[in-house]
């Protein structure tokens, strides 16, 4: 099949790219030449998608396509512009969205992909705009699939966040776990959550590939194994070989008003739970959870080390003041509990 990827350079691009071309796949990029792929040079068309009437002649001078993956459709615009080019001119189109779409917290668990549209921020919000018009547009002249993916983790730029807290991804964390420095976690570190390998994601998408099972259809792709948030900072020291991590349980609440910029993921996603029902896309697109959260974090840190290294944590100097406020004011307020207790 003649394939593009809209995007090709991220984390789960590097994986769907590999696996097309190691399947037999003629696959091409389209994006700014601005970043490499991890694997063998592709062949790229560069331009900005933004600049809507240089993309459009682009893609008139391609001619067809058997498929288009776009991974980075983020506005409705964008979403616009992919019925636009391609119609007439691919014979199916893929596109990324994200797990984030759903209400949180959700009515029911393990959430499944009829639970309703409810996002919490703009990125979500665009997404679930994007996936309207796409959906309400797939047609037999141009079946749509959206698939939706959840944290994500494998080799590639470190500064994705392979490793996540309350306040978002940057490998300073995974630096403090291998010093033996604490590490924050709001409440008290037993909501859910699930990161997959780049490698099982990309295979969601390759599934849907000349698959008429999913036109029209939207799949979440997230991870199986639903990790406490104590459990999740335990696997990632045991994956870098550092002792258990000490962890310092912070109210979600206290950490939003004292940090209001710094946990906006921590308000609108972290703070719930994230169990969802994989059954559709292991029947329809033949999904399968293979890499185990242990493995596949040894074999991404060992990537981290061997290559650009971790952020220094101690350009976060932040971090341990909020440490010392809290223990300061937990101290005092357990001093007092005491007292209340008696009454």
């Amino acid at each position: 099949m003649r394939i593009l990827i809209i995007g090709g350079t991220g984390l789960i691009s590097n994986s769907i790219t590999r696996q097309l071309l190691e399947s037999g796949h003629d696959v091409t990029h389209y994006n700014r030449g601005k970043t490499a792929g991890l694997g063998e040079p592709t062949p790229t068309i560069e331009g900005d998608r933004r600049d809507r009437e240089r993309f459009a002649e682009q893609m008139r001078a391609e001619g067809e396509w058997d498929a288009v993956i776009d991974m980075i459709c983020y506005l409705p615009e964008d979403a616009q512009q992919d019925l636009a080019a391609f119609a007439g001119r691919a014979g199916q189109l893929i596109v990324c969205s994200t797990i984030d779409v759903y209400a949180k917290p959700a009515a029911r668990y393990p959430i499944t992909e009829a639970e309703p549209h409810a996002p919490l921020n703009d990125y979500a919000r665009n997404k679930s705009l994007c996936e309207g018009i796409l959906l309400g547009a797939s047609s037999s002249a141009m079946p749509v699939t959206i698939i939706r993916a959840g944290h994500t983790y494998g080799p590639g730029s470190v500064h994705r966040g392979h490793v996540v807290t309350c306040f978002g991804g940057r490998s300073t964390v995974a630096d403090r776990i291998r010093k033996g420095k604490p590490i924050i976690v709001h409440g008290d570190g037993n909501s859910f959550w699930t990161s997959c390998h780049a490698d099982d994601v990309a295979r969601g998408f390759g599934g849907a590939l000349g698959n008429s099972e999913c036109h029209g259809k939207a799949y979440h792709v997230p991870g199986e194994e639903w990790l406490s948030w104590n459990r999740y900072f335990a696997i990632v020291a045991e994956a870098m070989g550092a002792p258990a991590p000490d962890l310092i349980h912070i109210p979600t609440d206290t950490l939003s008003r004292a940090l209001p910029k710094r946990t906006r993921s921590l308000q609108d996603n972290f703070q719930f739970n994230n169990i969802f029902d994989n059954s559709a896309a292991r029947r329809d697109l033949g999904f399968r959870y293979t890499i185990p959260f242990l493995a596949g974090m040894q074999k991404t840190l060992e990537w981290v080390i061997s290559g650009p290294g971790f952020e220094d944590c101690a350009l976060e100097p932040w971090y341990d003041e909020v440490i010392a406020a809290w223990k300061r004011g937990s101290e005092s307020f357990e001093l007092e509990g005491g007292r209340l207790d008696r009454v």
